[in-house]
């Protein structure tokens, strides 16, 4: 099957910013005032962590707790006991932009000692993060990416997600329908292609997509499209080109989309972004 995860990833731009101390203690206060999410790699000791959408919850394994949409989220640590915990900030585009993050929970913990391949990275994190060096953001920062990936992969995997597009992907024959739509949204996509794609006639891909991604084939394709026009839009890419590189004939073709699935035209809705 093709890659179905470095589509997305290319596209939204993930970027993690490391910022917390490894071996903390007390009270971390991780508010987003950029849209970012939120990353929290435990490797010894306890945490609480306090959200008003996650309520109230206590690790005490070595895991990885990620918060991927903008939150308040209240991270206290044992005073007597310390933790060795880093922290990051995580953009990836905005729940409305990114499918991966539409269909995350809210919190989604992940044991360590269930993903062996977060072991070297992790060692390498803390080490660099303990003992900095010339570079020390730059490196953190990408291992902090690498490790997003491996949650991703695992998350895929295990099928830990069990509606949107994360749980699309980790079906066999979804998968390959949605990794078609992610790599060439500019084509005319019916029906009949994409259930062709997947290997399955029309009715029952579209009940079997509607039933795994919570969504139509049809609207799917709508809000990845204009989450993708955001995404350019945001970037300075013109109208125009916007319109042909997400599969729309014209702009005002896109236009029509766009007030569709937002209720605003391009231009309005770029002028709301900038405030």
């Amino acid at each position: 099957m093709p890659d179905r995860l470095s589509n997305l990833i290319s596209r939204f731009d993930l970027q993690a910013r490391v910022f917390s101390d490894p071996s903390a203690c007390g009270v971390d206060d991780a508010v987003s005032h950029d849209g970012a999410g939120h990353l929290h790699l435990l490797r010894a000791g306890r945490i609480v962590v306090t959200g008003g959408a996650i309520g109230r919850q206590t690790i005490d394994a070595p895991s990885m707790l990620f918060l991927p949409r903008p939150q308040s989220c209240r991270v206290d640590v044992g005073a007597h006991n310390p933790a060795e915990l880093v922290s990051a900030s995580i953009a990836f585009g905005s729940r409305d932009e990114n499918p991966l993050l539409r269909s995350m929970p809210d919190l989604l913990v992940t044991p360590l000692n269930c993903v062996p391949s977060l072991d070297a990275v992790q060692q390498l994190l803390f080490a660099e993060a303990l003992e900095p060096a010339c570079g020390h953001h730059a490196m953190v920062n990408r291992l902090v990416e690498v490790l997003m990936v491996q949650m991703l992969r695992h998350a895929m995997r295990k099928q830990l997600v069990d509606t949107g597009s994360l749980a699309g992907l980790a079906d066999p024959r979804l998968g390959k329908a949605l990794t078609a739509l992610h790599s060439d949204p500019s084509r005319s996509w019916t029906l009949e292609d994409m259930a062709g794609t997947a290997g399955m006639s029309r009715s029952r891909f579209a009940a079997h997509f509607a039933d795994i991604v919570g969504v139509p084939p049809g609207e799917y394709l709508l809000q990845w499209r204009i989450g993708l026009a955001k995404s350019l839009l945001r970037r300075g890419r013109p109208v125009k080109l916007v319109a042909a590189e997400v599969g729309y004939g014209s702009a005002s073709a896109l236009a029509r989309a766009f007030a569709q699935g937002v209720g605003l035209t391009p231009t309005q809705w770029l002028a709301q972004q900038r405030g």
